[in-house]
């Protein structure tokens, strides 16, 4: 059982990843009279499909939801996963819709109130689509394992360091001036916060099986 929502987890992100990324590029050429220009390009696309948030996403192969002897315990479970609902066409377009959203708003927001130079939306755009990709991870851990801690450390620190690598892509100055800082965490804030408070009110108002079993374990634990 938890194999199979791991996989289906890491397979969900695994595309919003892949199209989040897409859709700033389709906004970029919307905004700019659908130019063939790139606005990511060569090492940048590299480290994001690599080293930037790789190490994250696998990571959540080490989440789970409930422990084993849990599962064991509450058929209930597995009964859920035969519906087929964690992997299913609603859960494809739902992360279809958040990767439209989040993609739209940090592309929308860093050009049209933010900046002009073309060097400065790149580093806008490219550092809030990092953390929000982090971020999303860091929002879907049920339970935290301290290989994922190491990840997300590990994908800031080659992050920054990128800053002095690919000088040709980042305006270095820029980026360490509170005046860049403020505008990524806002486009950061505007693209995570709906999506996660969105997921946590669904959750309230519909909770699934394993979130009423936890309960249940508490109480059996906490009489």
């Amino acid at each position: 059982r938890n194999s199979y929502t791991r996989t289906a987890r890491l397979s969900q992100f695994v595309i919003h990843r892949g199209l989040i990324i897409s859709i700033i590029q389709a906004v970029f050429s919307a905004l700019f009279y659908f130019a063939t220009i790139a606005i990511y390009s060569g090492w940048l696309v590299v480290g994001y499909s690599t080293v930037f948030t790789m190490l994250p996403v696998f990571s959540l192969v080490l989440d789970e939801d409930v422990d084993a002897k849990t599962a064991f315990m509450y058929p209930e479970l597995y009964k859920e996963l035969q519906k087929g609902r964690r992997l299913c066409t609603r859960t494809f377009l739902t992360w279809v819709f958040k990767s439209i959203y989040q993609g739209g708003v940090i592309m929308m927001l860093a050009i049209l109130m933010f900046d002009d130079s073309f060097l400065h939306i790149i580093s806008i755009t490219f550092t809030a689509l990092v953390l929000t990709e982090l971020l999303m991870v860091a929002f879907e851990v049920q339970k935290w394992h301290w290989i994922m801690g190491v990840a997300q450390v590990l994908s800031v620190v080659f992050y920054v360091s990128s800053f002095y690598l690919l000088p040709t892509y980042f305006d270095v100055v820029f980026i360490f001036t509170g005046e860049f800082w403020w505008r990524v965490i806002m486009i950061t804030l505007i693209s995570c916060l709906p999506v996660t408070i969105g997921k946590y009110v669904q959750r309230k108002l519909s909770p699934p099986v394993y979130v009423k079993v936890g309960r249940d374990v508490e109480e059996e634990d906490f009489p």
